[in-house]
């Protein structure tokens, strides 16, 4: 398996010259992303299946050892997340981007491969080299967008891209501790104490969760997804930062060891919460569907970085079930969210193509020019608000069960933490419930707000496949979550130290014991009876045909000529909807504001009420990085006065400091 995998690698790399080729080069690329792919989830299923398989030594690599490729459990459940999103934005690709430039051609399979070689990688220096790969594909398709958003947007990613790789390196250093053996057998044999220990946990929560977009290092997410072109953006939504999550288990949890106190878990399940609620909140006030999507995406990590804090903890707490239970918990939801947030971010690519707007307000109606877009991104949006039996439902239920069964660990300001945590993800929830609702309504429902709305048309089969392939596996993966979760046992396994999340069968799933067992079919079965017997009660109480009329306009006169679509006053408009949110809790998180303008006695202008808010964090991360810059700017300025002999002893300084540390170096590494 690893040797096939390998070869899927080296053909994603070939892929990346043919972007440069006239005529065919965009179906050659988006074909081989395709085909590749379809090959990681056919591997990544073998490799689940069948259990770890073999080191594969590469020909190429650092002086110091050749690279590495092996394919373990925890390895095999996220490339197959990866190749499910690669074949469906692939499919998208071959509609949309059949004329696409080489600057976004060429990339692409680069981006495929790096994520891909971040996964499969057996040592630090190749799990490095396939991240920053991954990072630098990803800023140059942000990069070949054109206008001066879209540049910002890259230069931003771009920072945030150096900083993780600053971080993730001495990470990986420490993790090889002064024997210098990358390779994770040799990382897992012998795993950091002490104070290492609590460097590296900062190193990678900074490293992976700066990419991950956990809060505060998320500023970068509502930003760069929504300048990308859709299928990239669904890629960076349902797969990279996955990715980057993985990264987190692998160096944290995995090869962190399992000896670590109760505290080690704290800092992620800290991380993950502040993510799941900022994300939740700022998705129910964007107007932009991307933005509100990109916000959505930081709600759904922190439910996923929640379930492998807290699976952390509770193995540090010897309670191996309930570890396995909240591990199996974040690497449910990282499938579920992988498949519907490409679902819904393919959706709105296909509503931004045909009706010509993201923005919430210019839509409308669209249920009735894209009915199928429109079904599809019901599935999405119902699975984004963790609706039964979809897939956003049992990796939340799960966490929550985790949660509920955890608060009486460790002392009692680890159960208050834990109880807050609880009720915070609660919450989290009710508000990632809101925002799906607010975006499917007002793209969907309603009347058409712009001419271009009304003129709008379904997808083209290509991608109709796409999105009724993803509705089709949302709804799959919420009906067996049991499993799912038995198949992912050995990635369980990895993350917790227990063998697998216990009561998981094939239909069932969770504590049942407790009374608190899921059992999807048997909702479903019941769900489908109610709605039967609801219909039957209603012909029988109504034996006549329904009859159609005006929609009630809310007291409205009627619009004039001039408006054919109706008076705007009469729909909900974005922010009016997210307005009883933003006043309650808008301003301490996210400083929003209303001011109400009054014109003065006499006029006839009307008042107006202005309203708005912004996230705090990325300002306030930004802005002693501005100071700093301009500082090093005033000392570099300086250095131009400096004479001759005054650079000769600023060499000569530089060079004693390098000896003595390489001689330091030299006397810690000797025997």
């Amino acid at each position: 398996m690893t040797v096939a995998l390998a070869f899927l690698l080296l053909g994603l790399l070939l892929l990346a010259p043919l972007g440069a080729l006239a005529g065919r080069g965009a179906r050659l690329v988006h074909g081989g992303g395709i085909a590749a792919s379809a090959g990681f989830v056919l591997l990544a299923v073998a490799g689940l299946a069948l259990g770890d398989g073999a080191v594969l030594l590469l020909p190429v690599g650092p002086p110091w050892a050749p690279l590495t490729l092996a394919l373990d459990g925890l390895s095999a459940w996220f490339l197959l997340l990866l190749g499910l999103v690669g074949v469906a934005c692939g499919l998208y690709a071959w509609v949309h981007e059949a004329a696409a430039p080489p600057r976004r051609l060429v990339p692409y399979p680069l981006f495929l491969a790096g994520m891909a070689l971040t996964l499969l990688a057996a040592d630090g220096f190749t799990l490095l080299l396939g991240f920053e790969a991954m990072s630098l594909a990803s800023w140059a398709l942000l990069a070949a967008q054109q206008g001066e958003a879209e540049r910002a947007a890259a230069r931003l990613y771009l920072g945030f891209a150096l900083f993780g790789a600053a971080c993730l390196i001495p990470a990986v250093g420490l993790l090889a501790g002064l024997t210098g053996d990358l390779s994770f057998a040799g990382m897992r044999a012998t795993p950091p104490q002490g104070w290492v220990a609590g460097v590296v946990m900062a190193l990678v929560l900074l490293g992976a969760g700066s990419k991950a977009g956990l809060v505060p290092l998320h500023g970068w997410l509502p930003i760069a997804h929504p300048v990308a072109p859709s299928h990239v953006s669904a890629l960076m939504s349902g797969a990279m930062t996955k990715v980057a999550l993985y990264v987190v288990a692998r160096l944290a949890l995995d090869l962190g060891g399992p000896a670590q106190p109760l505290a080690w878990g704290v800092p992620l399940l800290l991380l993950g919460t502040a993510s799941a609620l900022l994300g939740a909140l700022r998705a129910t006030q964007e107007t932009d569907s991307k933005t509100l999507l990109a916000c959505s995406t930081i709600e759904n990590i922190g439910f996923i970085a929640m379930g492998f804090g807290l699976s952390a903890v509770l193995r540090a707490a010897d309670l191996g079930p309930l570890a396995a239970l909240a591990a199996g918990a974040g690497l449910l939801h990282a499938l579920g969210h992988a498949l519907f947030k490409t679902l819904l971010f393919l959706a709105a690519g296909e509503v931004q193509h045909s009706a010509g707007s993201r923005r919430l307000d210019r839509l409308g109606g669209l249920i009735h020019a894209m009915p199928l877009v429109a079904l599809c991104a019901l599935a999405g949006a119902a699975a984004a608000a963790a609706l039964p039996p979809l897939a956003g439902f049992a990796g939340e239920w799960l966490l929550l069960q985790a949660l509920l069964s955890a608060w009486r660990v460790g002392s009692l300001g680890l159960q208050v933490l834990v109880a807050a945590c609880t009720a915070v993800a609660a919450l989290s929830a009710a508000l990632g419930a809101a925002a799906m609702l607010r975006l499917w309504g007002l793209t969907f429902l309603g009347r058409p707000r712009t001419p271009r709305t009304m003129g709008a048309q379904d997808a083209d089969p290509v991608c109709r496949a796409a999105l009724l392939g993803l509705a089709a596996l949302v709804t799959a993966v919420g009906l067996l979550p049991g499993a799912l979760l038995a198949l992912g046992a050995p990635a369980v396994a990895r993350i917790s130290g227990h063998d697998g999340v216990a009561e998981a069968s094939f239909w069932l799933v969770g504590p049942s014991a407790s009374g608190s067992g899921y059992r999807p079919l048997a909702l479903v079965i019941v769900a489908a009876l109610l709605l039967i017997g609801l219909v039957a009660l209603v012909r029988h109480l109504s034996p006549r045909p329904a009859a159609r009329g005006p929609v009630w306009d809310g007291g409205f006169i009627a619009p004039p000529a001039h408006l054919p679509f109706g008076d705007p006053a009469t729909q909900a408009s974005a922010a009016g909807f997210a307005q009883p949110l933003r006043r309650m809790l808008g301003g301490p998180l996210l400083a929003a504001r209303e001011a109400v303008e009054r014109p003065p006695p006499g006029s006839p202008d009307p008042a107006r009420l202005e309203s708005g808010f912004h996230d705090p964090l990325l300002p306030a991360l930004l802005r002693p990085l501005l100071r700093l810059r301009d500082r090093l700017a005033v000392a570099a300025e300086r250095l131009r006065d400096l004479t001759i002999r005054q650079f000769l002893g600023l060499s000569f300084g530089m060079l004693v400091l390098l000896l003595v540390l390489l001689a330091w170096l030299g006397a810690g590494g000797a025997p």
